[in-house]
């Protein structure tokens, strides 16, 4: 039981670690325009399904984009920006296109300069012209802007996709790894964008921090019930059985700290962003847990009078953190959102886990019957006759 359920950790630590975000083909170059708009460079960019196209004259520190993007739903807003003092959101000078309240495109500046809610303002640079056209589910976005700083040749830029407007303000875009990876710099002259390399390590980080805890809280834990529950009831599998139950647990419970440290570590990088439900749960299932392990310190002997309290205690505890933990993996598989085959392939090893404890469970209630029947026809006679309370009289 124990060996498969390290075949079954590893099996999800290496699928698992392949949800890195996979590369996007080139598609830039077929795009054309309509109105004469030309441009010298493109560029797939590396998150969201985005594409920029631009055109940069350096005599005048004027550059042309066309940024091309899906919004989140129908009714949301695409925006690209940039950054003239860092590499992320805050700080950003955000062009903004979305539908207006008379069904028109509309295309507005926005000083981004917290997390909070946006409101409509004067931006670094100067905007000669803007505009926005939505069709066949994709906004284009088309800027024509001034640079303050002339000479300058290389920009941070950051981009966007958002899922709503209200009352003609763009609402918080989600917080998935493509959103939060979509930032980086762009070389107007050489016509080459590069990520920010802080993204791809923030993914790598959150998706092991995933992996940890799937095979923590979501495969060991129950595999370590599972084995102290049903190995038990076999004589022959005594003491062994304890010894496994305990590797299991204690194995489960050091990797399960480890992706919450990861967790909170992440949590401290990511200002403005949090999951409550994950993260309160999470913190739920690390105080339980290590109340569990201090469990093996003070556990009474089987004979006790505090035995069957403590049972009470640890059973209850472990059954929880169980629950808990298989519902955190899913909260967090809503999350990462990797593909969805990562998704059925925890459920099948659950299904799996499940199945083997039902079989367990029927298998255990036989042998413990069996044994009770066993005993009660070997019972010896004690002098009385089918339960009579008078004693039969002995015959001459």
């Amino acid at each position: 039981m124990a060996f498969s359920s390290q075949l079954l950790a590893t099996f999800l630590l290496l699928t698992t670690l392949s949800l890195f975000s996979p590369s996007q083909s080139a598609t830039c170059t077929s795009q054309t325009f309509t109105g004469n708009r030309l441009y010298t460079f493109c560029n797939d960019l590396p998150s969201l399904n985005s594409y920029l196209h631009w055109a940069y004259d350096s005599a005048q520190s004027t550059l042309s984009i066309a940024f091309i993007a899906a919004p989140a739903r129908p009714d949301g807003w695409i925006s690209w920006a940039i950054n003239p003092t860092a590499t992320g959101m805050v700080g950003s000078q955000a062009l903004i296109a979305f539908r207006d309240s008379r069904g028109g495109m509309t295309v507005k500046t926005y000083n981004v300069s917290s997390y909070g809610a946006l409101t409509e303002s004067k931006v670094w640079y100067q905007v000669k012209e803007s505009s926005a056209v939505f069709s066949g589910g994709v906004i284009r976005l088309f800027a024509t802007i001034v640079l303050p700083e002339k000479g300058r040749t290389t920009v941070n830029q950051v981009w966007q996709v958002g899922p709503s407007v209200t009352g003609g303000v763009p609402d918080k875009h989600e917080f998935q790894p493509d959103n939060l990876n979509s930032k980086g710099s762009l070389d107007l002259l050489r016509g080459q964008s590069t990520a920010v390399a802080g993204g791809n390590s923030r993914t790598k980080k959150r998706n092991i921090h995933g992996v940890l805890n799937v095979v923590s809280w979501g495969i060991m834990f129950p595999v370590g019930i599972i084995i102290a529950r049903y190995l038990r009831t076999f004589p022959s599998a005594d003491p062994a059985w304890f010894y496994l139950h305990v590797f299991c647990q204690v194995s489960a419970y050091a990797i399960g700290v480890a992706g919450w440290g990861t967790g909170l570590k992440l949590g401290s990088q990511s200002k403005g962003v949090t999951y409550s439900h994950h993260r309160n749960i999470g913190i739920a299932l690390f105080a339980l847990a290590t109340v569990q392990i201090f469990a093996l310190l003070l556990r009474p002997k089987k004979d006790h009078k505090y035995r069957f309290y403590w049972n009470i205690y640890h059973h209850g505890f472990g059954y929880t953190i169980v629950v808990l933990g298989i519902i955190n993996v899913f909260k967090g598989f809503d999350i990462l959102k990797p593909e969805a085959k990562w998704r059925n392939a925890y459920i099948i090893v659950i299904a799996v886990l499940g199945g083997i404890a039902v079989l367990l469970e029927a298998i255990t209630w036989i042998v413990v019957l069996r044994r009770k029947k066993s005993s009660e026809s070997t019972k010896p006679y004690d002098g009385f006759n089918n339960g009579h309370s008078r004693q039969e009289r002995l015959a001459p």
